[in-house]
């Protein structure tokens, strides 16, 4: 079985390196060389550099167009395996593959549908979440489902360590789904549409902290938006981003949300939210290195009372 595989990020590279030992890999769809850096000089993907390493043919239609769709056909593939591609397969696309396609999502579908679902399932304090191999179809995320494995989240997770987790899961799943796609040793599962959820791209402001919110909600921003786009509040006009916090204890009443409350020698620096107190592990101020509560209370010996605010003066 001859595959195109689809895959843009780093989390779908695993996918591609176990795909590539087990089928054969006709071609790698992956996005556009994209402007990166101060010099906004253009990269390639992560699954491109994985690709080239492994002398694998690479497309990087700017539309999955009629030109995009024959340049697929001349590489004959029987099936399009996708995993983080971030494009819509339209039906005339679909129609290339004999066999069709399937796509590894990271979540216990139906519930969050959608391109961002690992932020999305610490977001709502998930207390399981997984991943699914599904069939592709015209309606995003809503195809049949093939395989299916969850595991419990303990509410330490970051967006960056589930993905990785999710990588190397991933990876090992769809590929011992396609060998039983291969063996018609699956039977489809219609999913239960009426219980979908759904989750949207997340933007670079997301992670702007409202301090009046309650602090369970605050602590999920920052495991959630972790490595990107980072949790953050301005300190003094400058920005200040949180890498590593925990829902403390019940706040002092009458201090404005965002107070800086006190630097607690076993919890960290505590900050006033909406119904609690957050205390602040690890951070990072504009343009220096992130360091530990300790060291930061230390360089700024009077940031106990400060408000932090929601922009820059």
């Amino acid at each position: 079985m001859r595959i195109l595989f689809a895959g843009t990020p780093q989390i779908a590279v695993p996918s591609l390196q176990r795909l590539h030992q087990s089928f054969e890999v006709a071609a790698v769809l992956t996005a556009p060389d994209a402007p990166s850096g101060r010099g906004r000089t253009p990269q390639p993907s992560a699954v491109k550099l994985c690709a080239v390493e492994r002398g694998l043919p690479v497309l990087q239609p700017a539309r999955l167009d009629a030109e995009a769709r024959e340049q697929v056909a001349k590489r004959r593939p029987d099936l399009l395996a996708c995993v983080a591609y971030g494009r819509i397969f339209g039906a005339r696309f679909l129609d290339l593959f004999a066999h069709g396609g399937v796509n590894l999502h990271p979540s216990l579908l139906p519930r969050h549908r959608g391109p961002s679902p690992i932020p999305a399932a610490i977001l709502a304090g998930d207390r399981e979440t997984g991943i699914t191999v599904q069939r592709l179809a015209l309606e995003m995320d809503a195809g049949d489902i093939l395989r299916q494995i969850r595991f419990p989240l303990d509410g330490s997770e970051t967006t960056g360590s589930l993905s990785d987790c999710v990588a190397l899961e991933g990876a090992r799943l769809l590929t011992a789904t396609l060998r039983d796609l291969q063996l018609g040793a699956i039977e489809p599962r219609p999913q239960d549409h009426s219980r979908a959820t759904y989750c949207r791209l997340i933007a670079a402001d997301d992670g702007l902290i409202d301090w009046n919110t309650p602090v369970m909600h605050i602590e999920r921003m920052v495991r959630a938006y972790n490595p990107w786009p980072g949790a953050y509040s301005f300190l003094n006009g400058t920005r200040l981003t949180i890498h590593e916090a925990r829902a403390g204890e019940r706040g002092s009443g009458g201090l404005a949300a965002g107070t800086v409350v006190a630097v607690d020698k076993r919890s960290g620096i505590l900050i006033q939210t909406g119904d609690g107190l957050l205390a602040v592990r690890r951070l990072q101020l504009q343009s220096r290195k992130p360091m530990d509560w300790n060291s930061f209370a230390n360089g700024h010996r009077g940031v106990v009372g400060s408000v932090l605010g929601g922009s820059p003066h």
